[in-house]
């Protein structure tokens, strides 16, 4: 399969949420929205009023969206009950963006308009750090074919000839799960600058050659396990792992093993210098097809009659949400977790530089997806305000 080409039309903001009025005038296509159908091919699409969310508050939060305030956003996409109730589209002048800071063009740099957001053209938006969620999936998809014992097993014993330029005992007893949820020991800081800062221990990474290496020459700061320390570099060693134990590409194994069943067909991957797939932030999808992963992760990871996950992978990557640096923001597997309400409900969230919001809610059915670039000093939408704004739409 060929990742891609579908060309990004210029200048659209196109509103939609079908006012399907006449359903009963097509009867077969009524039987299919009231089924819920495994949006495979297709999304199944329904009104905010029939799956009982509030039209004006989704409205509200569109304009709020275009107003400009929060910044460039680029979509939203609003599902609920395995159907698509509203989406909107909003243009920005990339291009004119990118000439005014007067950088050389390159894949990583994140002001280059022909990698940023969209990828060359297309309707593929990048996702960055939301591609760490399809990697935890990859390793969780290993584990179900059982090329990957479990997850405690030891991290340097599925990294081929790689060796530490600082040897530590800590080190070695990193496992799987360790890298899963942001907790290797390692020392690493990416979260105290902005992404264009050269002092960022994953712009320095990028900047490098062999980013596998990079990261296992970084001193331990802890032991394995005990301290929470986000780093797109530990998610690099996932994608080693992946290559070590499946002898394919990421990108590719992702493709057979996950996008074939999701009906994803158009994407494209990122990678290294050494050739290896940037499992960290280096996947471009379609918002459409990024909802279906969604829908995997709101369906237990189940897809019409396959469980394309381990049927405890869901619920293990939310039962024990480990303290983050923002007490509202919890963390699982490579998955940003928020609880809410008085139970604690919990919220999944997959989030990426520059406005990448892959929202679950599955109390509500919710599946919802935002894109945007903002990394010209604009501020990123706000997760906690999206999240809340589309549980308070929902009719109770």
């Amino acid at each position: 399969m060929k990742p891609i080409m579908m060309m990004k039309q210029t200048n659209k903001s196109t509103l939609y949420f079908s006012l399907l009025l006449a359903l009963t005038a097509n009867e077969a296509h009524t039987n299919n929205i009231d089924a819920g159908q495994w949006p495979t091919e297709t999304w199944a699409e329904s009104t905010p009023e029939k799956e009982e969310m509030n039209l004006d508050s989704l409205i509200l939060m569109d304009q709020k969206l275009a107003s400009g305030d929060l910044g460039f956003i680029d979509g939203m996409l609003v599902i609920r009950n395995g159907k698509i109730i509203y989406e909107n589209e909003y243009s920005h002048p990339y291009d004119s963006l990118f000439k005014s800071t007067n950088t050389e063009p390159g894949k990583y740099n994140y002001y280059d308009s022909n990698w940023h957001p969209y990828y060359k053209g297309t309707e593929l938006h990048t996702m960055q750090s939301v591609s760490k969620s399809f990697t935890a999936a990859a390793i969780g998809i290993a584990i179900q074919k059982g090329q990957i014992s479990g997850i405690n097993e030891n991290v340097m014993d599925y990294l081929g000839d790689y060796k530490s330029a600082a040897p530590d005992p800590r080190r070695d007893k990193m496992t799987i799960k360790d890298v899963l949820t942001m907790t290797t020991g390692t020392q690493w800081d990416e979260l105290s600058m902005p992404y264009t800062d050269t002092t960022s221990s994953c712009v320095q990474m990028e900047a490098t050659d062999d980013w596998v290496q990079f990261v296992l020459d970084q001193p331990m700061a802890h032991a394995p396990g005990e301290k929470w320390e986000y780093s797109s570099g530990a998610t690099m060693l996932l994608s080693k792992i992946m290559l070590e134990v499946t002898e394919q590409d990421l990108a590719l194994y992702v493709e057979d093993n996950l996008f074939s069943i999701l009906g994803i067909k158009d994407y494209f991957w990122k990678y290294t210098p050494k050739g290896l797939t940037d499992a960290e932030g280096g996947l471009y999808l379609t918002p459409r097809d990024l909802a279906k992963f969604g829908y995997l992760y709101l369906k237990n990871g189940q897809w019409d009659g396959i469980q394309v996950l381990p049927e405890n992978w869901v619920s293990i990557n939310t039962v024990k949400p480990l303290d983050t640096i923002w007490p509202a923001f919890k963390y699982g597997y490579q998955w940003w977790l928020i609880p809410y309400g008085e139970t604690g409900q919990i919220t999944m969230l997959s989030s990426g530089l520059g406005g990448q919001r892959l929202i679950v809610i599955p109390e509500f059915d919710i599946v919802a997806v935002f894109t945007g670039w903002n990394v010209y000093d604009k501020p990123a939408l706000n997760s906690w305000w999206a999240i809340h704004r589309l549980i308070n739409a929902v009719v109770t």
